[in-house]
């Protein structure tokens, strides 16, 4: 099999030609939507080809010219054989490939420690994945206070990884916060196009101080630590803002008629005996989590918990019910550990499967 062959998928519908190969056990097959596919040599049959692709006879090596006769000059141009090796020049470039499924945008930022065995003494190198079908223009912005630095700017081209630079530990603080401003499209192409990036991380620097948090990935040999730009398409939601923001979201009321709170069911007067429920997801009793952080969100959670138990505390026999969710159990543990320590007189037990499902815990005054 060489360049220029066509072939056909053994295994799979389709084929293509060849126009490259990644080593000695896999070719790069264009198919006829322009898609540079990589397949094992043994998955594809030949269905044609030509002459460019078969051995060149050996051309025989000419005669030594004669010399010239007398003291005359010898005006004869030098003769220069035919090497047996000698075949048309392949002009083929290799270039990032395109993937099937990969049109959905899938950015990443990562680090990798030089030496992960001295990871508390060790620099890291700092990379921009695109793990993707597109090519990305970007930039990257470094922020202190309200200032913002450019850090680095360029393209990235698709299904690649982009080396930016090698830092040590005293100027990691510099990563804490970042935004990634970016343009994804595709050359020579038509594409689908994807709206602007403009991406807001706080990286956890205590995390390039602990080993395991440095792990196996698709792209990279060696133990390294990835953080999410866009994943499928969605960009991970912000997640640093400043102090007046934070305080404008869990502080100030919103308008009437955009309630950040929705405040919880409460049993009417009709009914003294209907339990109050309780939805205590962020999406219930937030009206946006975007930018903060976990351990805001379950504040604000058990903020609702604490209201709600101290303003029915005085009604013996009261059922409260409260869902937290499955997830991780974090929230049902931080509320466990509020009635341990705050309500004792209160007894609690898992509400019911049938009316709430898993994630919901029962209170009885």
């Amino acid at each position: 099999m060489k360049i220029g062959d066509k072939v056909r998928f053994l295994n799979d519908v389709g084929g293509g030609t060849v126009t490259g190969f990644q080593g000695k056990d896999v070719a790069i097959i264009r198919d006829d939507n322009g898609f540079d596919i990589p397949t094992l040599v043994r998955e594809c049959v030949v269905i044609e080809t030509d002459n460019y692709n078969f051995a060149r006879p050996t051309a025989p090596k000419p005669a030594a010219p004669k010399p010239a006769c007398g003291n005359a000059a010898k005006s004869a141009a030098p003769v220069h054989p035919i090497e047996e090796d000698d075949e048309r020049p392949i002009t083929f470039k290799p270039r990032a490939l395109e993937r099937r499924g990969a049109d959905k945008l899938n950015l990443m930022l990562a680090f990798v420690p030089v030496d992960v065995k001295a990871v508390s003494s060790t620099p890291f190198e700092a990379y921009l994945i695109n793990d993707s079908n597109y090519t990305v223009h970007f930039a990257l912005l470094c922020h202190e206070g309200a200032a913002c630095t450019l850090r680095h700017e360029g393209e990235v081209e698709a299904n690649t990884k982009l080396f930016l630079e090698e830092f040590t530990r005293d100027v990691l603080n510099e990563w804490e916060r970042v935004t990634v401003q970016a343009v994804a499209f595709k050359r020579d192409k038509s594409f689908l196009p994807k709206a602007p990036l403009n991406v807001g991380l706080r990286i956890d620097c205590t995390k390039f101080y602990k080993l395991h948090t440095f792990g196996e990935s698709d792209f990279f040999e060696e133990p390294a630590l990835l953080c999410d730009i866009v994943r499928d398409d969605r960009p991970v939601r912000s997640v640093f803002v400043e102090a007046g923001e934070m305080e404008d979201v869990l502080v100030k009321p919103k308008s009437a008629d955009h309630p950040a709170v929705q405040p919880a069911r409460k049993p009417t007067k009709d009914d003294p005996k209907q339990p109050v429920v309780v939805d205590l997801h962020a999406s219930e009793v937030l009206e946006s989590t975007s930018g903060l952080e976990p351990k805001d969100i379950l504040e604000y959670q058990l903020k609702i918990f604490r209201e709600t138990m101290d303003a029915n505390l005085k009604t013996r026999g009261r059922k409260l019910i409260f869902i937290h969710g499955k997830g991780e159990g974090v929230l049902r543990a931080a509320i466990l550990k509020e009635l341990k320590t705050h309500y004792k007189q209160c007894r609690w037990q898992d509400a019911s499967f049938r009316e709430y499902g898993f994630g919901a815990t029962q209170v009885t005054v």
